[in-house]
């Protein structure tokens, strides 16, 4: 009868954990898409008079029938150049950054350094790179998401982008 009850209890266990993890792993990747994907911007097909003669009814004539133009956006918070970022140790080799700020803003990144003398760290450095970069451009900063697998470069870069954007600021 305990031999019973025991492999029961074993597999309601692997049962449990086999849900858990499968949870988890459902909202890692559903973080994992809002974070890359970028927000949709709303666009105006018509004005709220052209909606209601659409509609069939008759416009309103309390409402304006143009669409207010945007404000002009404000300049960037860093210095237009060039700029180098100190290296910083990523434990098999050094990451180094050169980031192009255009009208105020990280407009590209591009690294010097980075740890290649080993193929692993070829492979590792080749899918994060790209990652790191957009993530850069798109957030403006250096605190940026660190890329599972490679967590070194990713600190590293991070350490290095925010030596160039301090020599940037304005």
């Amino acid at each position: 009868m305990k031999k019973i009850l025991l492999s029961v209890f074993t597999i309601a266990a692997f049962v449990v954990y086999a849900i858990h993890q499968k949870n988890e792993e459902a909202s890692v990747k559903v973080v994992a898409s809002q974070n890359l994907s970028s927000s949709p911007t709303p666009v105006a097909t018509d004005t709220p008079a052209q909606s209601a003669q659409s509609a069939g009814g008759v416009p309103p004539t309390d409402i304006p029938t143009e669409i207010p133009t945007a404000t002009p956006v404000q300049s960037g918070m860093y210095k237009n150049g060039t700029y180098t970022g100190s290296a910083a140790d990523a434990f098999y080799g050094n990451i180094q950054v050169q980031i192009q700020i255009s009208g105020g803003k990280i407009s590209e990144v591009q690294f010097l350094q980075y740890p290649s003398d080993r193929g692993t760290s070829v492979e590792i450095n080749s899918q994060a790179m790209p990652y790191l970069k957009q993530e850069a451009i798109q957030a403006q900063k250096a605190q940026v998401d660190i890329v599972s697998g490679a967590t070194q470069s990713s600190l590293a870069f991070r350490q290095s982008l925010q030596s160039a954007l301090d020599k940037a600021k304005s």
